[in-house]
């Protein structure tokens, strides 16, 4: 993920908090590489929304409705 990602107008997110939302977090390498990237560039603290976390092999199970 190292430099898959930019903060295109830093003057924006400078002081704020910023919420960053994935659809599915797998290993958490995007929102990670994401949140970094926002935060250097000046944003004060980034809170992550995701729909759907994905599990591994033994990691909990999953019940059919």
């Amino acid at each position: 993920m190292a430099g898959a990602f930019r903060v295109a107008r830093p003057e924006q997110i400078r002081g704020r908090t910023v919420v960053l939302v994935d659809d599915v977090t797998t290993t958490g390498a995007t929102v990670s590489a994401c949140a970094a990237k926002l935060i250097k560039a000046g944003a004060r603290q980034v809170e992550v929304l995701t729909y759907a976390h994905a599990l591994r092999d033994g990691q909990g199970s999953m019940t059919r409705v």
